[in-house]
């Protein structure tokens, strides 16, 4: 199975500094999206991907989560510099598991016509993929505040939500975009911005072991320590129930803590592994999210 919208390496410049208005809209997304919710008796479901070659038990868990033969799913391929490239991508590596309809959201960015059509789709949407590509690209795209409600709405009210690469980094409440200065711990030196903020409370990186994105993870949880960071290799999967129940598959996770002041706890969880990440500790086998 092919990698679904390969991401872009990441652009790295000596001396990167995030911009104040950039840093401000990102200290106002950290409190919202901790003060955010699932609708009342709404599961939420999220499949994280990390890029690489997908883990067939996470995309056949998405389809299933999505609801199998009926399940109506929308992919957002606007990473993608080619738009319909990024929609057949997912849509070949989804149909071994045999979902009911797999459809593309209209291009971005988005015009009113274009946005209620969106809107009309999501509406009967179960499923919701965000395709990878380049992060910015992405996240120009859902910096339509109409566009972001509508995912976020959608995905409290129970619709599986998968994220490929940099479809995994925008669903941060801090999304990184690829820019800056890895070669120092510093979170100065880590673009990021607002990201969708499905999973409160944490910050998502992709390719990570492969491509040995420690340093930029290390240096967002230590500038903000209410924040959890994960780290999804390529190859690897992150399944999580309820917001809070994960479990890593296809390869390996990292989970780091820097909740207890300039020390970093981290965990290196296995497929087939659990981790409770409100508790922030690994979780039991009976905890297990895809069995």
């Amino acid at each position: 199975m092919s990698s679904l919208c390969e991401a872009p390496r990441e652009r790295q410049g000596r001396g990167y500094t995030a911009p104040r208005i950039m840093r401000a809209g990102v200290a106002f997304a950290i409190v919202v999206a901790l003060a955010a919710g699932p609708v009342s008796g709404a599961e939420t479901r999220l499949v994280l991907l990390g890029g690489g070659r997908a883990p067939e038990a996470a995309l056949a868990r998405f389809v299933e989560w999505a609801g199998g033969r009926r399940a109506h799913i929308l992919v957002l391929p606007w990473g993608s510099v080619d738009a319909r490239d990024g929609f057949e991508a997912v849509r070949d590596s989804l149909r071994p598991f045999a979902p009911g309809v797999v459809e593309a959201a209209p291009s971005a960015p988005l015009r009113d016509d274009a946005r209620a059509e969106l809107r009309r789709l999501l509406e009967r949407a179960t499923g919701v993929f965000l395709a990878g590509g380049d992060q910015q690209r992405l996240l120009d795209a859902l910096s339509d505040d109409v566009v972001a409600a509508g995912v976020r709405a959608r995905y409290r009210a129970g619709a599986a939500v998968v994220g490929s690469s940099a479809g995994t980094a925008v669903i941060s409440t801090l999304a990184i975009t690829g820019e800056g200065d890895f070669a120092v711990i510093d979170a100065r030196q880590v673009g990021v911005r607002a990201g969708l903020g499905l999973l409160p409370g944490v910050i998502l990186d992709q390719h990570f072991i492969r491509r040995q994105r420690e340093n930029r993870l290390f240096s967002l949880v230590l500038a903000h320590p209410r924040l959890l960071g994960v780290g999804i290799d390529e190859g690897a999967a992150l399944l999580v129930r309820a917001g809070r129940h994960a479990e890593a598959t296809g390869g390996q996770v990292m989970a780091v803590d820097g909740s207890h002041r300039a020390e970093l706890r981290v965990s290196i969880l296995n497929a087939g592994e659990t981790f409770d990440l409100e508790k922030r500790k690994r979780g039991r086998a009976a905890d297990r999210v895809n069995k």
